[in-house]
């Protein structure tokens, strides 16, 4: 017995955010050389008052609408955002009861970014294996809009709010691999928001900063340090991918499709030469929609999936905020 991906589906919110919507508000920037090399056209962002929650459970809806899919049966709910609809208590407790599940699951919130889906797989698989689990809900929730300064260019420019929802379920055959991480905390600071939890209040009264090209933020906001997160990327994330390859007794011609983190095109392609990975067998697509945090990789595979013809191996690999990575192998046959 195994673990398999049975269904993914995905929302964007309603609202877009595109790239000639941006350019009215910085005059200076060229954002038409900004998509030839980052990737990125068109993003999506909630309304002021609408949550990651929202969002999540339009997903989950989504999943629930399918035919094949009875959330009767679902008995584990695992929720990765780093946009909580409270401090306190965990949203998978609210993503049961708004969405109807039983009661006699299990669910919590785990709070990672950019490697949270590959994590989420593993900690499926593992519940699944274990067998305190048969059917496992993941679903991947961010909406980093409301965190990023209206005048900080460069991250409004990347990022875009969404929500995923994967069932993953007992199987015959084992369908997800075996997983590797790693963890970096010392660069905790690349990437943060300062103001808002226990170290530091937030601040209504926050001196504006600038980083960058003329980005300005707050401490109360997003903070991204770009050339180390590259730097990071770089110098971590192909190594450990042949890492991931080792693990699982492949080599990268064994491998239907490397699907990373959709960071953006122009990083996908520095670490897909170095893997001396051909275009093809290399999935970059974050032209309508962006950086969705710990929503690319659940995006990436169901868009990949539509033309499935036979069984492929699928090198999945996250990293980012954290500074945390994780990378794993899984199998597919089918449109998910």
């Amino acid at each position: 017995m195994g673990a398999t991906i049975k269904a993914i589906e995905y929302v964007f919110p309603k609202k877009q955010l595109s790239n000639e919507m941006l350019q009215k508000e910085f005059l200076d920037y060229d954002f038409a050389k900004f998509e030839s090399k980052v990737g990125i056209q068109n993003r999506y962002v909630v309304e002021d008052n609408e949550t990651a929650l929202d969002l999540a459970c339009k997903a989950v809806s989504k999943l629930f609408n399918r035919k094949n899919i009875e959330k009767s049966k679902i008995d584990y709910v695992l929720y990765c955002t780093q946009s909580p609809e409270y401090i306190l208590p965990t949203t998978a407790c609210i993503l049961q009861d708004r969405m109807g599940l039983n009661k006699n699951i299990g669910a919590f919130d785990f709070n990672l970014g950019c490697s949270g889906y590959t994590y989420g797989l593993s900690f499926a698989k593992a519940l699944i294996n274990s067998k305190q689990a048969k059917k496992v809900l993941l679903v991947t929730a961010e909406v980093y809009s409301k965190h990023i300064h209206k005048l900080d260019r460069t991250n409004r420019s990347i990022f875009g709010d969404a929500a995923t929802a994967t069932i993953i379920e007992e199987s015959q055959d084992e369908n997800i691999g075996d997983f590797l991480f790693g963890t970096d905390g010392s660069g905790y600071d690349k990437l943060i928001i300062k103001n808002g939890a226990s170290k530091n209040p937030f601040n209504p009264d926050c001196l504006i900063k600038e980083y960058g090209t003329n980005n300005q933020y707050t401490d109360n906001n997003i903070y991204m340090n770009g050339p180390e997160i590259f730097n990071f990327t770089a110098s971590k994330i192909p190594n450990f991918t042949k890492e991931v390859l080792s693990k699982n007794n492949l080599n990268k011609d064994q491998v239907s499709q490397f699907v990373f983190h959709q960071a953006n095109a122009f990083m996908l392609n520095f670490m897909r030469k170095r893997l001396k990975v051909e275009s093809n067998n290399f999935f970059i697509d974050l032209n309508d929609g962006g950086n969705t945090v710990s929503n690319t990789i659940p995006i990436a595979l169901k868009k990949y999936s539509e033309n499935i013809t036979k069984n492929e191996n699928i090198i999945v690999v996250g990293f980012g905020v954290g500074l945390s990575w994780s990378g794993g192998l899984i199998k597919l046959n089918k449109k998910i």
